[in-house]
């Protein structure tokens, strides 16, 4: 009795999503000093993860306790989908006078620079699944990289007794504003990237007050935020 063939090979993928993955095949031994964090923020035409589509990405990194100026990006995509009620938000239009990528060129100049950093965003959970449903529509996998949102860093910083609300959402110009910092360049995403990239910074000697944090302390959540 002959059976049919199966072909159980796996699926080939594109070079650059291989270069990519190769970063997380060995265990580096992370410390909080020898890290390096990228602090990012999407823009996008709204916030439907199906339908709608990133705008532009704006990065920076944090090493060592400091902003690495000039280590930043910004991406502009070009705009297949178009929603001009957002423009008031994000202020893109879809004629910017900026040069444009395609989403999978996005993605590519993305993955580059990133790589097996640490991802660092404000209610992270919108921008990661932004950017996977990205991923996802070119056959790709999803992000590999360990994530921190500063939302919920921020909470933990905060005295147990100053948490009126355990379930409240602190919003990036609530943060800012209790921890002094000046908002410029809002609702850009490379404004919004540096401006979290500041908050990140002034968290973390707040969790760190007895000196003995590690890398791995950073992604406890003890109070289940």
């Amino acid at each position: 009795m002959k059976f049919p063939f199966f072909n159980f090979s796996k699926k080939e993928y594109p070079e650059f999503w291989k270069n990519y993955c190769a970063h997380f095949n060995s265990k580096k031994q992370r410390t909080i000093d020898n890290t390096r964090f990228v602090v990012f923020d999407t823009e996008t035409t709204g916030f439907d993860f199906k339908e709608d589509r990133i705008l532009c990405i704006g990065c920076t990194t944090v090493k060592q306790n400091k902003i690495i100026i000039k280590d930043g990006l910004e991406i502009y995509l070009n705009q297949d989908v178009f929603k001009a009620d957002t423009v008031k938000i994000h202020g893109i239009l879809k004629t910017e006078k900026v040069t444009k990528l395609e989403e999978k060129e996005a993605l590519i100049v993305f993955l580059d620079y990133i790589k097996d950093s640490v991802l660092v965003a404000h209610h992270a959970g919108f921008d990661i699944g932004i950017v996977n449903q990205a991923l996802k529509r070119h056959k790709l996998g999803r992000l590999k990289n360990d994530v921190l949102d500063t939302g919920i860093l921020f909470k933990r910083s905060k005295h147990i007794v100053n948490i009126i609300d355990p379930n409240k959402k602190y919003s990036l110009d609530e943060i800012a504003q209790e921890l002094k910092i000046t908002p410029k360049d809002r609702h850009t995403a490379a404004g919004d990237a540096f401006i979290t990239a500041l908050v990140f910074l002034k968290i973390l000697p707040r969790l760190n007050k007895d000196g003995k944090m590690k890398y791995k302390d950073l992604f406890i959540n003890p109070m289940n935020y």
